[in-house]
């Protein structure tokens, strides 16, 4: 061949949080049977019909229709009538009880360098429920929060990513993805281990999301998801899929020896291009809601929302499920081809219940009123923490995390008549320059705490609302700038939050920082943070001998004059001036926002001579409304300009050498890594790309239709925005690649497709460049078995060495 390439497969692999993952000695998962276990897979192998069951952040449908219009399935199949005589939902799920697999008190080889996170606070406050991966998987544990031992209730190899101890204390309920991947189900267990049960998303083609406990603890609403597009086609029989000869279940009608799309869309995308629009600038300041895209919320019969959708997406429904089955699962919302649903809150006397719904960039706050399935109030809400906000103890308030008609997420309240419906919003907090990231209320609803992200930072204060009664508000119902009172602000021992639970009358926060662990610390006197005992200490965040690099920020400035912002690590070892080769590393998202936090990725990159910048281009959040918004459509080519802007940036107020350049990121990040080398092919010498895209148009062919809708709103429509799509997409410049390249990805990722990296390896190759691809065993968009971790980490870190020191 005339490319240095091989495959690799690798056994095991990474976390969702960065920070989160074992460094051993050179990033939460326990090893499946394949673990550590190298296999060669190649892209001509992979079967192209392969795709894991359809995963959902929240999403969940019935399909129901005014009048007397029939439903179907999505393929054509009417579904069946209910009992009243009205098309019912897709079938509630069942719950399916699991043996015992509560673990020893400890992990049989328990990491020391380990991260805990994502608590959830029994009714007494003194014991926490969290995700650990000690283990070496992201798994369900309990503990005191000033002792131990700590007990592990799931052994089970599938990562855990949310927790929640319901308000009675009997049960636990939380989240996993099975063999790693994007599909993901609810399940519960008791707090002793027993009773362990499936809640949603067995069933086939379906998947599951958590959401709020009532109040009382006898139930917890689920979302789950049934995909609306029909499977793809079946290949005919002796069909060369590899080649594109003939329809397959991942790439319909293409020619994979180019990588290049042929303009045919998969079925499902055919005829329903809905009121889908490419996203214009942020509607800062229009009268309200109603002119933001609304797809309709049901119940029965009964819409809820205003008409119309996207006309693509999952069926998204929320139940409402008694976890000891005296009571049958009820429905409280379905949403038809959405992005998402959760409910965040339900009020105390189950009347009213807060759902979150839309797609990125496009959030909405909706309060339904469970008695006649009325929608009462729609209001903007901001990215971000899906945990949007909640009622007041009494249900004659709402208190919402959201940037509504502004450009930075503030903390709105509105008292709410006997219909559940406002009389007129206020602001109780806000920070000229800052967003309201983390927002929790005391299970007493008397003290709210606020994380604030301040340029990356996080800073929390704690406050008892008291919003004037005599606020006023706009004659158009726009919130009212007001005050909230006695505020007192909590010293953080680390750089951000990420998580904030009511622990009775006690807090409990979850913490990262550029110099240790995920870790969870506790408020017992509500105001001085104190570690949890098994929580890893700072000292044990990375082997001896190596300390972990803080970061300083730099302030590039794009070349049509947009301010940005980024944090560059200094390998350690060299004089303050000397010039050093340096990877320019991009988030993903493209809402992400580099943050000051421990990744064992950095620490390894580092740890060859390395520096790193990791800037927030364009469209990263944390910067305001504007800055999110200002790479949608065209302003995506400006994004890609802002790659090369900070890496001029690195080199003229840094220390990076300009002959010693690379560039590496994830997901979108991974898409932005595939275009600069297509973009700016002299500008660096290598790139490694991580589940990214690299045509648009297969992306909107192969993933997921809760991504798709979301991606259409950012990227533009595949029907409508072709051309543009055709112009963004890395492969279309295929040609002008000059650097080698080494892709990597997950062998479930159903959110870009494994085939993004494979047809870009490909063409590279048959270009004669270097180009190298490693796919992770059971391992989706998110890497999260360690040993997978590791073995990424040290295969990118040698080849960033390998082409940047040679």
């Amino acid at each position: 061949m005339a490319s240095n390439a091989r495959n690799l497969t690798a056994g095991d692999a990474t976390a969702r949080h960065p920070a989160a993952e074992p460094v051993a000695e050179r990033p939460p998962d326990v090893g499946t049977a394949d673990a550590g276990r190298p296999a060669t897979v190649r892209p001509e192998e992979r079967p192209t019909d392969e795709r894991p069951a359809e995963r959902t952040e929240e999403r969940t449908e019935e399909r129901t229709k005014e009048g007397t219009e029939e439903r179907t399935d999505g393929t054509g199949a009417p579904l069946p009538a209910g009992s009243d005589g009205l098309t019912a939902a897709f079938a509630a799920p069942a719950r399916i009880p699991l043996p015992d697999a509560s673990g020893p008190r400890d992990a049989p080889t328990r990491l020391i360098a380990h991260g805990c996170w994502y608590p959830s606070a029994d009714p007494s406050g003194t014991r926490l429920a969290f995700i650990c991966d000690r283990g070496g998987v992201p798994q369900l544990w309990t503990g005191p929060a000033d002792g131990e031992p700590v007990r592990l209730l799931d052994d089970g190899p599938d990562p855990v990513r949310e927790v929640s101890w319901s308000p009675d204390g009997r049960w636990i309920a939380y989240t996993t993805a099975p063999g790693g991947g994007e599909h993901t189900r609810v399940l519960c267990v008791r707090p002793d281990g027993s009773d362990r049960q499936i809640l949603a998303g067995a069933e086939p083609g379906s998947s599951a999301h958590l959401g709020c406990w009532a109040h009382d603890g006898s139930a917890v609403t689920v979302t789950v998801a049934v995909p609306t597009g029909p499977p793809a086609p079946p290949p005919p029989s002796g069909a060369d899929t590899a080649a594109g000869d003939g329809p397959s279940g991942r790439g319909f009608g293409l020619d994979l020896g180019s990588g290049l799309s042929d303009g045919r869309l998969p079925d499902h995308w055919r005829g329903r291009a809905g009121e889908t629009e490419l996203l214009g600038p942020a509607p800062h300041t229009d009268r309200g809601p109603a002119a933001l895209p609304s797809p309709a919320v049901t119940l029965g019969t009964t819409p809820t929302g205003a008409p119309g959708g996207t006309g693509f997406g999952d069926g998204l429904s929320a139940y409402l499920i008694d976890p000891d089955a005296v009571a049958a699962p009820v429905l409280i919302a379905a949403v038809q081809d959405a992005a998402t649903l959760r409910v965040c809150d339900l009020s105390r006397d189950g009347s009213l219940a807060l759902l979150r719904r839309g797609p990125r960039g496009r959030r909405e706050a909706v309060v339904l009123r469970t008695a006649d399935h009325v929608t009462t109030c729609v209001l903007p809400v901001a990215d971000g923490d899906p945990w949007i906000g909640s009622f007041s103890p009494r249900a004659d308030a709402l208190r919402l995390r959201s940037n509504a008609h502004r450009e930075f997420a503030v903390l709105l309240t509105a008292e709410l008549d006997p219909d559940g419906r406002p009389l007129g919003w206020s602001t109780v907090a806000a920070r000229e320059g800052s967003d309201l990231e983390l927002l929790r209320y005391t299970r007493d609803g008397a003290s709210a705490v606020l994380a604030w992200n301040i340029r990356g930072m996080s800073d929390v204060e704690i406050l008892d609302p008291d919003p004037d009664p005599d606020t006023d508000t706009d004659t158009d119902g726009r919130p009212e700038e007001g005050t909230g009172s006695a505020s007192r602000h909590i010293s953080l021992p680390h750089e951000v939050v990420t998580r904030v639970t009511d622990a009775n009358s006690r807090l409990a926060l979850a913490l990262s920082g550029s110099r240790r662990r995920p870790g969870i610390w506790w408020l017992p006197d509500g105001a001085t943070p104190v570690r949890t005992p098994w929580s890893s200490r700072d000292e044990d965040a990375v082997p001896p001998g190596r300390p972990p690099v803080r970061p300083v920020p730099l302030r590039p400035t794009a070349r049509d004059g947009l301010p940005l912002n980024g944090w560059y690590y200094r390998a350690p070892g060299r004089a303050p001036g000397e010039p050093a080769p340096c990877v320019i590393h991009l988030h993903g998202g493209p809402e992400d926002q580099e943050r000051p936090v421990l990744d064992p990725l950095y620490h390894e990159i580092l740890g060859r001579g390395l520096d790193i910048f990791a800037p927030d281009v364009r469209g990263s959040s944390g910067y305001g409304r504007s800055f999110v918004d200002a790479d949608l459509g065209r302003g995506r080519f400006a994004a890609l300009d802002d790659v090369a802007d900070c890496t001029a940036h690195a080199v003229l107020a840094g220390p990076a050498d300009p002959s010693r350049l690379a560039v590496m990121g994830r997901s979108y990040g991974g898409y932005l890594t595939f275009a600069s080398l297509v973009w700016h092919p002299d500008l660096f010498r290598t790139g490694v790309a991580v589940c990214g895209m690299s045509d648009l148009a297969t992306f909107f062919e192969g993933t997921e239709p809760w991504i798709a809708q979301s991606a259409a709103h950012k990227y533009g429509h595949p029907e409508r925005d072709r051309e543009l799509l055709r112009e963004l997409s890395p492969m279309t410049r295929i040609d002008a690649l000059r650097a080698p390249v080494f892709a990597v990805h997950g062998e479930h990722d159903t959110n870009v497709p494994p085939r993004e990296s494979e047809q870009f390896v490909r063409a590279a190759r048959e270009r004669g460049v270097p180009a190298e691809l490693l796919t992770l065993r059971e391992e989706g968009h998110d890497f999260l078995r360690a040993d997978n971790r590791r073995f990424f980490r040290r295969a990118a870190a040698d080849w960033l060495q390998r082409h940047l020191n040679s």
